[in-house]
């Protein structure tokens, strides 16, 4: 399994993870006030699954003859068994979006014994093009969450990741969630899901100077209990544990960009002292910041 650099700069961050033969994933953040686009061949022999989990963005076909937005919490389906379907998408500021790239050899494999259960794999249906668009449910955005804000060994971040894809693509086509209720009830509510939405996006907005887990509970208006175990649940981590890769995140992206000293990249992410900076970064990526930034010129 491959874990491949698409774009890394001061405006995004692409990947392409290779799962197995024939199926892989492309995950994409934007985080700055820019619109990004990136591309990547895709032939006429694989089916793709997009899921837009903030923000929006546009998908370019035909040289810009036809376009296809996604929004927020929006997901589409694209198959077109007579031509390559290349992905040229235009990703807009503070947007993210993972998308799932698999062969009709191989999906057909997973439901052969029961084709009838995905109409676009039925005898009249298997050679047309297919297009979908739905929404993006609770336990899909769980399952998302995770995959693009995981932190993990790196060992163990391959299989974490192809577990993540196969249970995504299962929950795509569950026609009933009940098993969910039982797993954790309260993250079958959107109202819920919206609120740990928010809960992550104040942390973000307030990353130098962040409220104490009460307050961000009263403001979601979520229990405390609620907030750490679905915040965990949803995000793959504790709120402090995400807001802390998070800067780190940053951090490295404003060094790479170059127009920041490690003094203030520290100060712009919410450390009060460069050694406490220093000293986090180097825990997280096993180097300090001016070495990181030697190692890249």
């Amino acid at each position: 399994m491959t874990y491949t650099i698409i774009k890394n700069n001061a405006i995004g961050m692409f990947y392409s993870m290779l799962i197995e033969n024939d199926f892989y994933v492309l995950t994409g953040e934007n985080t700055t006030q820019e619109q990004h686009v990136f591309h990547h061949e895709v032939s006429k022999k694989f089916i793709q699954f997009h899921f837009c989990l903030s923000g929006s963005g546009t998908f370019i076909f035909n040289n810009g003859s036809y376009v296809l937005p996604i929004k927020n919490d929006q997901s589409l389906l694209l198959y077109n068994p007579e031509k390559d379907l290349p992905i040229d998408l235009k990703l807009d500021p503070e947007s993210s979006i993972v998308t799932l790239i698999i062969s009709i050899r191989k999906f057909h494999s997973f439901f052969s014994d029961n084709v009838s259960f995905v109409s676009f794999l039925t005898e009249d249906n298997r050679d047309k093009k297919y297009y979908q668009d739905g929404y993006i449910t609770p336990s899909m955005s769980v399952v998302l969450n995770q995959m693009l804000n995981f932190n993990l060994n790196a060992s163990v971040k391959p299989l974490y990741f192809k577990g993540k894809a196969y249970e995504l693509l299962s929950l795509f086509f569950n026609k009933n969630e009940d098993a969910d209720l039982e797993q954790c009830p309260f993250l079958v509510d959107d109202s819920n899901v919206a609120k740990l939405k928010k809960a992550k996006d104040i942390m973000i907005s307030q990353m130098a100077d962040p409220p104490t887990l009460k307050e961000l509970s009263e403001t979601i208006g979520l229990s405390l209990k609620k907030l750490k175990e679905g915040f965990k649940q949803v995000y793959g981590n504790t709120v402090y544990g995400f807001l802390l890769d998070y800067k780190l995140e940053v951090a490295r992206k404003l060094l790479d960009s170059g127009t920041y000293n490690v003094n203030e990249v520290g100060l712009q992410v919410g450390y009060s002292t460069s050694s406490h900076f220093i000293a986090a970064f180097k825990k997280k990526y096993g180097t300090t910041p001016k070495k990181y930034v030697q190692s890249t010129d």
